[in-house]
């Protein structure tokens, strides 16, 4: 298939409408009607309705095979311009809030420096497709234990921090007390829904063999600050990294006991980082080993 003709594609089916889809594309609206034609003719069936535009069976099978196809071609272009062109100055860093620990911060050049918080699921794509020079995804796993990354592209990962984890807790909470928690026994307490901001629920349901862990109030943010707020008032329990979760007002941090978890955290990189990249993959790669020498 020609990738023209599929981004085309994705682009009418994602906005419901040939006319937005060719502003967006700058193309006519009589250009973006033949590349549709023209891949339809390709595949042999028809793959939007017209009167309203949706995808048809399908064109829905075809959009899940698209947005990877297409980040997996904007992936190699990216891995070919980075083998092939000097290294850019300064350095860009894709990472979810809970990643940047004070180690991490402190290893960040003293200028020069774009950082980018953005969701779990966007950092792999956005290190694959050349948005950003690195990468730090966090996560629950078992002690030494790797993070599962999406298959994006070929992505190099490396562990460099793992700590214990807590549940943060209202001051006036009754389990507050408890020198440690088992979260089997949280499974049907009032949680927040924060992927992008907190431990997602999903990795708590996946740690327990399949718990509840319903949420009571979603947060779709990434500044932790208000998570921790929303926990102080009252409005439902998050799991955080233990650091992250200390000495909180109106809350109180306890550890996780069972299952045996940590909070976790990887650098991604595509290619041999150079420049800033590689000076500071190398000083976090160095933190790592010393603390699992120490």
């Amino acid at each position: 298939m020609d990738p023209h003709l599929l981004r085309t594609y994705v682009t009418v089916a994602r906005l419901a409408s040939f006319s937005e889809a060719a502003r967006k594309l700058g193309y006519t609206q009589s250009a973006v009607s033949q590349h549709i034609a023209a891949l339809e003719q390709d595949l042999g069936a028809p793959l939007l309705t017209r009167r309203p535009v949706a995808p048809t069976p399908a064109g829905e099978r075809l959009l899940d095979h698209a947005g990877p196809l297409l980040l997996r071609l904007e992936a190699a272009r990216a891995d070919v311009v980075r083998m092939a062109a000097a290294p850019a100055p300064g350095l860009t860093l894709a990472a979810t809030p809970t990643a940047l620990g004070p180690a991490v911060l402190a290893a960040l050049p003293a200028a020069g420096v774009t950082l980018r918080v953005l969701a779990r699921d966007d950092i792999p794509a956005a290190v694959a497709t050349g948005a950003a020079d690195l990468g730090l995804l966090d996560g629950l796993a078992a002690p030494s234990d790797p993070l599962r990354v999406p298959d994006v592209a070929p992505l190099t990962t490396h562990g460099v921090g793992e700590e214990s984890v807590a549940v943060l807790l209202p001051a006036g909470h009754p389990l507050a007390g408890r020198p440690g928690l088992r979260l089997a026994d949280l499974a049907d307490a009032r949680w927040l829904d924060a992927p992008d901001a907190a431990l997602p629920l999903a990795q708590l349901r996946a740690a327990t063999g399949g718990g509840a862990f319903r949420p009571v109030l979603r947060y779709e943010g990434s500044d932790v600050r208000t998570l921790t707020s929303l926990t102080a008032t009252g409005h439902g329990l998050t799991l955080l990294p233990r650091r992250t979760a200390t000495d909180i007002p109106g809350t109180v941090a306890v550890p996780v006991t069972a299952p045996r978890l940590v909070h976790r955290v990887e650098l991604v990189y595509g290619g041999t980082p150079a420049g800033a990249a590689a000076d500071l993959v190398a000083t976090l790669l160095d933190g790592a080993q010393g603390a699992g020498e120490a």
